[in-house]
């Protein structure tokens, strides 16, 4: 069995720095963020799959997308449960849940407990870490 809390896709940095564009780049490999309302996806009402900007990862379906007005596309649940790794987040002087791809480690965003039902879960992602495949 598979230690889930490694990235089965290890690059060098150079590799990562020419595979993504820098906005990319600066969210999954340094766990940045975008400004709110300003990234990819976190309007959109079409349907399709989210995947990891990184490695191509299945992550999100557009079912489980909801308006959470933060300004980042937020879900209610992944597409699968080891889709994502949680990890405790310290910085900015709070505690939070940080998410990240369980294929590469790209920092997607964080996951709060105040979503819609079946779940409860707020995931909020940074558009730029993922890429859409419309149905």
């Amino acid at each position: 069995m598979q230690d889930r809390s490694k990235p089965r896709i290890e690059k060098s940095d150079a590799e990562w720095r020419e595979q993504l564009t820098p906005e990319q780049y600066r969210i999954l490999r340094q766990a940045g963020t975008e400004r709110a309302f300003t990234g990819p996806y976190w309007n959109s009402k079409e349907k399709g799959l989210y995947r990891c900007a990184g490695c191509d990862e299945p992550l999100f379906v557009s079912d489980t997308k909801f308006d959470s007005g933060c300004g980042w596309p937020s879900y209610f649940e992944p597409v699968k449960p080891d889709a994502v790794i949680e990890l405790r987040d310290t910085s900015h002087g709070m505690v939070r849940t940080e998410i990240r791809c369980a294929n590469c480690g790209g920092h997607l965003g964080h996951v709060f407990p105040d979503g819609p039902p079946p779940t409860g879960l707020r995931y909020c992602i940074n558009g730029h870490a993922m890429v859409f495949e419309a149905e």
